[in-house]
């Protein structure tokens, strides 16, 4: 599944710590979703649309699975 997560917290200039702290999860799992090697739950990817204020569909594409990757 390809994660718009980076794009959408370096636009509002956050650090990764910064996200993971107002999603309440760990920096290392902020990395892992840019990276495109963990899929969140269902709970956090609701935080995270919440957070940038957006739906849930702008933020992940499960159609782009591995098209993007690095």
């Amino acid at each position: 599944m390809h994660s718009r997560i980076r794009e959408e917290r370096q636009a509002r200039d956050e650090s990764q710590a910064d996200l993971a702290d107002a999603v309440g999860v760990s920096r290392q799992t902020i990395n892992a979703i840019e990276r495109n090697r963990y899929d969140p739950s269902l709970e956090l990817a609701f935080k995270l649309a919440d957070h940038f204020d957006c739906a849930i569909e702008d933020l992940f594409n499960p159609e782009t699975e591995g098209a993007n990757a690095p």
